[in-house]
């Protein structure tokens, strides 16, 4: 041991100190050092989080202790929940609230009456397509249709497949349509969802289930752009999934691929590419996530929620587009909404895979329970038989070719406003938009002054954040004759206020927006959000009860 004098010294050093010690003594030390030294290990090494992210957060709660700091923080959120109540009282105004049933129950007309009331609350009036994104088609014909089909439809379920193998075979009719618009094989499936989350939250959780028992992979992580939608990270949390987020390129605002691959790891379960993304409508390159996929034998999803019913049918409307579904080896699973550029009614997606086998880990199955062997394709049991009617209604409504039509209308629709946009000056778009999303920023004012300052003339556009950006979700809406035109006027307008004061700040609900991004505490940005979505559940403390008569208000 003469070449190792420092593990002498170490050893002699250990032995001196226990010399004195009992043995129980010794047992005890050790014991207490090595779990010390495990605990060690996991809080460094053994989260989801990085040390740095879970040490900043520990600060800021520690700090939150400190009487001045927390009761400013107090006094903020609360009347910053304040403000939300306000907001959602505002937006009742004119309209009773009722918190009890009524004793006697109201004539059809009565309760149309009020439902009719309750839908067109609000200061925005989307049918004349002043509104990004939201509402997809305003159709009177289709409307009708789906109303038809959903109250024929409405009670059934797709659970008791032996009362309703009808509503079954539309779905399954649903589900192969889309995989054959994506470029599908024999062997591709998939299933309908509620939306574009729980398409994710599926998808998520297939490549998961299927990580674990064919990898091996107990401590699953997933990578994803930074721009990828927030149902990647919901679905991280409902799934014990690590994210490991990777960024952008500056001016494509694209994944960086280079960053992706140094990102993976031997607990990757999935790499995750969007076709388009919701902040800027850029097209990540699939292709190039594909090849890392099939390189290091990763699943890849293509989140097409936003824009897949558009990307699918681009080619055959004119348009070229790089491969993105089925069609490159790498692509796994596919997320899209029917309910967007599909024209279904809200409620509707779908969630393919390339094989059977990935579908099988998306299920789930109970085969002890007393109650019967229990299996469910997704997140529901009982399911909506009515939208799945609605939706193969609509599907079948506009077949091919009137997919085709509306595909080629939103696309060019969109291209004139980016090409116009382009020639203002004050402003500059995010990356090339790849469908229906023009996201906008500014160099030389706070973008928010704009979408405020559009807001004021009945314009509903979606702010962005890191960096400040607004964007405009192009919409079948949108198409109508002269909508395009008016929504770049009151730019042109506006812009030329705003640049006679590049310099004045953002006022009003924005101005808050863009403060939070400031905020290096996140859990208050939590905070608060988590008051707004209360205040979605909000009624006013003087609501008004239904009398003992059992009449709606103005009967």
């Amino acid at each position: 041991m003469t070449g190792f004098p420092s593990f002498e010294l170490f050893r002699d050093l250990l032995n001196s100190s226990f010399k004195d010690k009992e043995p129980w003594q010794i047992v005890t030390i050790t014991t207490t050092t090595v779990l010390a030294a495990v605990w060690l290990w996991e809080y460094c090494f053994d989260d989801d989080e990085s040390l740095y992210d879970r040490g900043k957060k520990k600060f800021f709660k520690l700090a939150r202790y400190v009487p001045s700091i927390r009761d400013k923080i107090d006094t903020e959120l609360a009347e910053i929940n304040s403000n939300f109540e306000k907001d959602a009282a505002h937006r009742l105004t004119g309209v009773q609230c009722f918190t009890k049933l009524p004793e006697k129950g109201w004539r059809q007309e009565e309760v149309l009456a009020m439902v009719n009331k309750c839908v067109n609350l609000g200061n925005y009036d989307w049918k004349s397509g002043k509104v990004s994104g939201t509402v997809y088609r305003n159709d009177e014909e289709l409307i009708d249709l789906v109303t038809s089909v959903y109250g024929v439809a409405s009670y059934t379920n797709p659970l008791h497949a032996d009362v309703f193998p009808g509503i079954c075979k539309m779905e399954a009719e649903v589900v192969k349509a889309a995989c054959n618009l994506f470029h599908g094989g024999s062997e591709s499936c998939g299933t309908m969802t509620t939306g574009g989350t729980e398409s994710i939250l599926m998808a998520c959780k297939a490549l998961r289930d299927y990580a674990k028992d064919v990898k091996g992979i107990n401590k699953p992580e997933m990578v994803v752009p930074t721009t990828a939608h927030s149902a990647f990270d919901k679905a991280a949390q409902y799934l014990k999934i690590k994210t490991i987020t990777v960024p952008v390129n500056p001016n494509s605002f694209t994944v960086s691929i280079e960053s992706m691959r140094k990102a993976i790891t031997k607990n990757t379960i999935m790499l995750v590419g969007s076709a388009p993304n919701f902040p800027y409508g850029t097209m990540d390159n699939i292709e190039a996530i594909s090849k890392l996929g099939v390189a290091y034998n990763i699943p890849v999803h293509v989140d097409a929620c936003l824009g897949g019913f558009l990307i699918c049918f681009m080619e055959a409307a004119g348009f070229s587009m790089p491969p993105f579904d089925f069609a490159l080896p790498g692509v796994v699973s596919i997320s899209a909404d029917t309910h967007k550029y599909g024209y279904a009614p809200k409620g509707s997606s779908i969630v393919l895979y390339r094989e059977k086998k990935y579908r099988h880990y998306q299920y789930t199955v109970t085969t002890d329970w007393p109650g019967g062997i229990y299996g469910s394709p997704t997140v529901n049991g009982s399911r909506a038989g009515g939208i799945i009617a609605a939706c193969w209604a609509t599907m079948m409504y506009f077949g091919m070719d009137g997919y085709v039509k509306s595909t080629k209308k939103v696309i060019e629709t969109t291209k004139y406003i980016e090409q116009e946009l382009r020639k203002m000056d004050g402003i500059f778009i995010f990356g090339l938009p790849a469908t229906s999303v023009i996201a906008i920023g500014s160099k030389q004012f706070h973008i928010y002054r704009l979408s405020d300052a559009l807001g004021a003339k009945g314009w509903n556009l979606n702010p962005l954040q890191f960096p400040s950006g607004i964007h405009i979700c192009v919409t079948h809406l949108h198409t109508e004759p002269g909508f395009a035109d008016k929504f770049l006027e009151d730019v042109r307008t506006e812009l030329a206020v705003i640049m006679q004061t590049p310099e004045a700040p953002v006022e009003g609900k924005l101005a808050m927006y863009g403060m939070s991004q400031s905020i290096p505490d996140r859990s208050v940005i939590g905070e608060f959000t988590r008051f707004f979505l209360d205040s979605m559940y909000y009624i006013p403390s003087d609501e008004v009860e239904i009398k003992a008569n059992g009449k709606p208000p103005g009967s």
